[in-house]
């Protein structure tokens, strides 16, 4: 099956490719302090870029099962979304947090990287609808807000080692449950492997994605969802991820997991004590 051996690439492809990465993305200038005060690589996240674009391209090439419009909206999101991440992450400053931040700068006169990562982020979230919509404008707009959504809200779990790792795995497998393996669950199956790959590099704490990898894996989990999800099933998801978004805003993920025997538990599966 495809989806399967998307997967299983993408793992395998993700562990060959740190470990050729992983001198130069140590660059001190490349590093940032963990929550422990350790420098660590952080933007590893180009890995899951790189087999994300890749490999929808590479899909596009060989797959008659999934619609050239599909694989290039994957490249297009891959590409896209790991840009504006990696420039976030590259001049990412502290003034936003979150979106009410980001406008509190932008009324004193700053426009921090992550408000011109959300303005693109919007446009390639726009472009990539554009190519695999079916509702209408609509469901342009719907699918549209859903892709930017979903990418930032990955990286709002973004707060622990692989814990946008383990939601994306979690949210992968039911898509693909729910689809009967629908050969379009491929473009999630790039990112989630890729980011599956790395997971024993970012549990260790050798290693963050940073934006560059998460908006990516948020991204084309959604241009997956979009394809493979009828319509009532995407507005009841642009819900629920535009609910969490804004609650983010007043309520720490962190201390909710922290709170919940059962989420602190997977949280803290293959993570340093």
């Amino acid at each position: 099956m495809i989806v399967v051996a998307t997967l299983v690439c993408a793992v395998l492809a993700a562990l060959s490719m740190w470990l050729v990465l992983r001198t130069p993305l140590s660059t001190p200038s490349l590093c940032r302090t963990n929550f422990r005060g350790n420098r660590i690589p952080a933007i590893a996240g180009v890995v899951v870029v790189l087999i994300a674009a890749a490999g929808s391209l590479v899909l596009l090439a060989v797959s008659e099962s999934i619609d050239s419009e599909v694989s290039f909206a994957g490249f297009q999101a891959a590409a896209g979304f790991g840009v504006l991440g990696l420039l976030d992450d590259l001049g990412a400053d502290s003034s936003g947090g979150g979106f009410r931040g980001h406008l509190r700068a932008l009324r004193r006169g700053k426009v921090t990287t992550g408000l011109l990562k959300m303005g693109g982020g919007g446009l390639v979230a726009a472009m990539t609808a554009g190519l695999i919509t079916s509702g209408g404008v609509a469901g342009w707009v719907r699918d549209t807000l859903f892709i930017a959504l979903a990418a930032n809200l990955a990286n709002l779990f973004d707060r622990a080692p692989a814990r946008t790792t383990k939601v994306a795995v979690l949210v992968f497998v039911g898509l693909a449950a729910s689809t009967a393996l629908a050969p379009e669950v491929a473009i999630a199956a790039l990112v989630v492997g890729a980011a599956a790959g790395l997971a024993p590099f970012e549990l260790g704490e050798h290693l963050m994605q940073g934006d560059t990898g998460v908006n990516v894996i948020g991204a084309l989990l959604a241009v997956s969802a979009v394809v493979v999800t009828p319509p009532v099933g995407l507005w009841i998801a642009l819900v629920v991820v535009a609910g969490l978004n804004v609650l983010s805003e007043k309520v720490s993920f962190s201390k909710v997991i922290a709170a919940n025997p059962v989420l602190r538990a997977i949280d803290m599966t293959g993570r340093a004590v």
